[in-house]
């Protein structure tokens, strides 16, 4: 079995408000298994409690016990890229001005351009506009 071992109290108490206080989901949930682990919980009955899996419990407690209090927090860098660089975004946003009730054809440049699919949403999220300002057709 594996737990975490020698929290002191003060970390014990900080651990606990994090659970409590943290306006991250992911950053309350992993303080309150690093506590449950020191209570001596299984790996099996934390799996259940988290509804997480085994490989995710490992790495939480792999971060605790190399990172510590940072181990909690998300790492920048996680999720998906980019679809479009900087200057792409630039020439997104005036093919939009162009023709704002028209995506398709901006898909199409897009495509063409650099050779990249993309949907309309993408095209609307890149250009950082309201759906009310053009439509998807």
């Amino acid at each position: 079995m594996r737990y975490i071992k020698g929290l002191t109290k003060d970390t014990s108490k900080l651990l606990k408000r994090i659970y409590k206080q943290s306006q991250y989901h992911q950053v309350r949930q992993r303080a309150h298994c690093i506590l449950l682990s020191y209570q001596k919980y299984k790996i099996s009955e934390l799996i259940k409690i988290f509804k997480v899996s085994r490989n995710t419990i490992y790495n939480w407690l792999n971060n605790w016990e190399s990172l510590g209090l940072v181990g909690l927090y998300n790492r920048e860098g996680r999720g998906r890229k980019k679809l479009f660089n900087p200057f792409q975004q630039e020439m997104i946003k005036a093919w939009v001005k162009e023709t704002p009730k028209k995506l398709t054809i901006v898909q199409e440049k897009i495509q063409k351009e650099w050779d990249i699919v993309a949907s309309k949403d993408t095209i609307a999220l890149s250009c950082q506009m309201s759906g009310n300002e053009m439509e998807k057709n």
